[in-house]
């Protein structure tokens, strides 16, 4: 049972490393296409909305790997 454990928080920070790495780039996208006018707004808002969807689901696995402790 605590190797299940185990495994599932490695498979988790391994997640949550891909979905930080996603995140900076999609920073690095939006630099990008927001310098070359003209600049495809809806593309923008779409990777930014990505954005907030990575930036929720690695605040989640955060939470669930480093729990608040409350003293």
């Amino acid at each position: 049972m605590a190797s299940e454990d185990t495994q599932d928080k490695k498979e988790m920070r391994q997640r949550l490393e891909t979905l930080q790495s996603e995140h900076r780039d999609l920073d690095d996208v939006i630099a990008r296409i927001a310098s070359e006018a003209p600049f495809d707004q809806l593309q923008i808002q779409r990777l930014k909305k990505r954005k907030l969807v990575l930036k929720d689901e690695i605040s989640r696995l955060e939470d669930v790997l480093l729990p608040d402790i409350i003293a």
